[in-house]
């Protein structure tokens, strides 16, 4: 018999390095009397007994420190005549891939490449012996928490289970303590290499020397029970885990996958409406699981479309999975006739399979006024705007607004300068005036002081011709301009664009709630204007804004889902390009 003692009050959190689980380890929920328990010799068997014949020696990875120079050929190719938007998806991707192109052309001659010099401990590619393990220990250039690098390690490269199975058969002899950080890991081992015999095994070793479970241990013994027969042993821990904390969104997706996979849609339905009324957002998995479970149950037709029109509410595009999962339930609907085609929208907002037009990106009165009491108050009114400008400088700009037209396009003057070449800042921001100009468009520009300045970069002739071509309001060179270009926008009306490359990210995060948040991304997307470069004497040319909206949509004959493209990859800030499109054959 070997001895062992686990001190719960000593764990502190850790990472699992595995891409679909992510694990936070917190203070057990209760303290117990007793600190530890005997680790006797069944438990040994039970963590090693499979491992196979072991054999010497441990394999030791070869690093390459040279690399063979490969000489980069780029070049530039000027942009479409009628380029992407900017939010349309995998554009921030493309655009730092050109950078990133431009700068390797431009460097002339390589740096010499080092190995980087890392501690990370690579696992064996077989079981060892207690020896063979205290040899690799000594010889590891830090012994410290040996056995927990080793074990994250394999987490991170799928090592062979025997293989970890001898590590803790080696931790447990060599000090007599498996700790219960140790063990976590091991059982996340266990769940992701769907070892469920090895997880019923960590199952009764911790509850019969436990009188309750982490939130950790818990949400890897509710995945790894959901997967089997015994699924409804995790609905056990899920219920109490209820009487402590509110389960996560991935604990309830977990039962609710293992619901369905053995057949209970009931059960998968209550679980689902219970998470929704604790606030939860489900995970694409459950909602995968759930229209799985329409295509063998029929009944719950009413809680799948609640599903679509929940994504529409929360602008939320399904992955590429999800989008298939959601045509083939729709086209196994008896007597409803339905078929699904994947398909893209063309410029002027109609679908290309059943050429329906889709909703208009313009807000409604009602959305507008929301989304500019709100604006006008949390962003341009808010609580830190006087950190951007001035109380006096911000009721001039109020007064000079009242006084003008309205405006049809504003500008953020130093913004759209800077596109061009240094140093030619004025003859960029002149040639963008001159084409809103040109076009008849009433016109604000928005610069600072500076720019009023003579200098090689803001020639006096070119300003002045901005100023006559245009409106313009110049502030502190202090000043933040954005709150001005938003009041300026949104006073002049829902036909104003405005002219930048900001995104404006840190503002729309100064909104009160997400459907005001929602609002402002639709409204930007519909009226943002972006001029990605400009060279001297060429025409200016914007991308152009869709006049579509990028959401989940129906008109009772049809649905139109955009989904994302599992081979682009999108920022939040950009919406889908591909749409599943839906309609009843008559």
């Amino acid at each position: 018999m070997v001895s062992t003692t686990y001190v719960l009050s000593t764990m502190g959190s850790f990472l699992i390095s595995r891409p679909n689980l992510c694990l936070k380890y917190i203070k057990p929920i209760f303290y117990f009397g007793t600190a530890g328990f005997p680790l006797q010799n069944n438990v040994i068997v039970k963590l090693s007994g499979s491992t196979r014949p072991l054999c010497k020696g441990v394999s030791r990875h070869a690093f390459k420190h040279r690399k063979e120079k490969q000489q980069v050929e780029f070049s530039i190719r000027e942009g479409p005549s009628f380029p992407k938007s900017v939010f349309a998806a995998g554009t921030a991707k493309r655009t730092a891939e050109y950078h990133k192109r431009r700068a390797e052309a431009a460097v002339q001659e390589e740096e010499p490449e080092f190995p980087r010099n890392t501690k990370r401990v690579e696992p064996p590619d077989h079981a060892l012996t207690a020896s063979e393990w205290r040899s690799l220990k000594l010889t590891s250039p830090n012994p410290d928490r040996f056995d927990i690098r080793m074990m994250s390690s394999m987490l991170a490269n799928g090592t062979d289970i025997n293989v970890a199975k001898s590590l803790l058969a080696y931790v447990a002899v060599d000090t007599g303590t498996l700790s219960y950080e140790l063990l976590l890991r091991y059982l996340t081992l266990c769940v992701n290499s769907g070892h469920q015999s090895e997880v019923f095994d960590m199952y009764d070793i911790m509850r019969s020397q436990f009188k309750t479970l982490d939130t950790g241990a818990c949400s890897l013994f509710i995945k790894g029970f959901s997967r089997t027969e015994r699924w409804k042993e995790g609905l056990n821990i899920l219920e109490n885990l209820k009487r402590v904390i509110v389960p996560s969104p991935r604990n309830y997706g977990d039962i609710i996958a293992g619901a369905v996979l053995h057949g209970d849609g009931d059960a998968a339905w209550e679980l689902y409406d219970e998470l929704m009324e604790n606030g939860l957002t489900p995970s694409q998995d459950t909602w995968q699981a759930l229209f799985h479970c329409g295509l063998h149950q029929h009944g719950h037709e009413s809680g799948l479309n609640s599903v679509l029109l929940y994504l529409r509410d929360n602008q939320i595009y399904p992955d590429e999975t999800l989008a298939k999962a959601i045509k083939a339930w729709f086209e196994s609907l008896p007597d409803q006739r339905w078929s699904g085609y994947w398909s893209t929208s063309e410029p002027r907002g109609v679908c290309r399979n059943c050429h329906a037009e889709l909703e208009s990106i313009e807000l409604s009165q009602a959305e507008y006024a929301q989304l500019k009491d709100k604006v006008m108050r949390d962003v341009i009114e808010g609580r830190d705007v006087f950190n951007k400008t001035t109380p006096e400088e911000l009721e001039s700009f109020k007064n000079f607004v009242n006084r003008k037209p309205a405006f049809d396009v504003v500008i953020d003057g130093l913004n759209v300068a800077n596109i061009g070449i240094k140093g030619n800042q004025s003859q960029t921001l002149l040639a963008v005036v001159s084409e809103l100009e040109r076009q008849g468009l009433v016109t604000l520009v928005l610069g600072r002081k500076h720019m009023l300045r003579p200098t090689r970069s803001w020639d006096r002739q070119d300003m002045t011709l901005i100023q006559q071509k245009a409106h313009c309001f110049f502030t502190d060179n202090i000043s933040e301009d954005d709150p001005f270009l938003l009041y300026a926008t949104l006073h002049s009306g829902n036909h104003c664009n405005f002219v930048s490359r900001d995104l404006m990210r840190d503002h729309k995060a100064c909104l009160p709630d997400a459907t005001t948040r929602r609002l402002f991304f639709k409204w930007q997307r519909g009226h943002q204007l972006v001029l990605n470069s400009y060279a001297p004497g060429k025409r200016v040319r914007f991308q152009r804004t869709l006049g579509y909206d990028t959401i989940v949509q129906t008109n009772g004959g049809s649905w139109h889902i955009p989904y994302d493209d599992n081979r682009e990859e999108r920022c939040t800030y950009e919406v889908p390009q591909k749409w599943l499109c839906l309609t009843r054959t008559k």
